[in-house]
């Protein structure tokens, strides 16, 4: 019931984008990405340590080159995915300038969730560097949030507007875990 719900005001929420100026897409989508990069890439994981600051036993070589690489990726993703959204999709990552076409392109042809993935990265990379027991729970915790949030809410809205065409995408593109040959 509470998820019919809570869809219900979503799908309210959930609009195909108006802009045309592949400029302005591309302007509201980095502000979207700048203030979910400083809340839940910065903000929320220092709160996270301050709460529970316990350092995990992680050598600091490996953890700041795999970190940094893993923050890498995930940046370089998610900019790339916010421009296949901007010129291909016609819209942007946040959901009330949502995309009109369904973006099957580029990374999305690889992982249906692609900026997730990229968002994900660089919090499991913060999580690694700063090798605290509290960003760990933290990421753990965005991690199944994301997770649902695509099973309950993203998918469904996605079936609701683009029906057997992204019926047909499910069925040859993995959610989480990249195909990495065709």
């Amino acid at each position: 019931m509470l998820t019919v719900r809570v869809r219900e005001a979503l799908r309210r929420v959930i609009r195909p984008s108006t802009t045309h100026s592949v400029s302005a897409l591309w302007a509201k989508s980095l502000l979207n990405a700048v203030l979910f990069f400083c809340i839940f890439m910065v903000g929320l994981p220092a709160l996270a340590d301050f709460v529970f600051p316990m350092e995990l036993p992680v050598p600091r070589g490996p953890r700041v080159w795999l970190a940094g690489a893993m923050a890498v990726v995930g940046i370089a993703a998610w900019v790339r995915c916010l421009d296949t959204f901007s010129r291909q999709g016609r819209g942007t990552p946040f959901p009330a300038d949502a995309p009109r076409q369904l973006v099957t392109m580029d990374l999305f042809s690889r992982v249906r969730n692609p900026i997730m993935v990229g968002e994900l990265l660089v919090i499991w990379a913060v999580a690694l560097y700063l090798s605290s027991a509290g960003v760990v729970i933290y990421a753990t915790a965005m991690s199944i949030a994301a997770h649902l949030a695509v099973v309950y809410v993203e998918e469904p809205e996605l079936r609701r507007r683009f029906g057997p065409l992204y019926e047909e995408y499910c069925r040859n593109v993995p959610r989480w875990f990249p195909r990495l040959s065709r």
